[in-house]
């Protein structure tokens, strides 16, 4: 699968037919930092993704007013 990573935006290619959080904990990312996106849907780390599948990795960003 090709998995789309922001902040460098880079690509890499990892195994598919797994979870999300497997894909995550291989390329040592903790899951509350990003949001997986799979075509325009956000997807959770217990789904599987398959072998022919892109899913982008968004960092999560916070603020707000102070």
């Amino acid at each position: 699968m090709k998995v789309i990573l922001r902040n460098p935006r880079r690509e890499v290619e990892v195994a598919g037919g797994r979870r999300v959080k497997d894909v995550l904990r291989e390329l040592d990312i903790i899951p509350e930092t990003v949001l997986v996106i799979r075509g325009d849907d956000l997807i959770t780390a217990d789904q599987v993704v398959r072998d022919d599948e892109t899913i982008e990795l968004r960092p999560v960003m916070s603020g707000g007013l102070t």
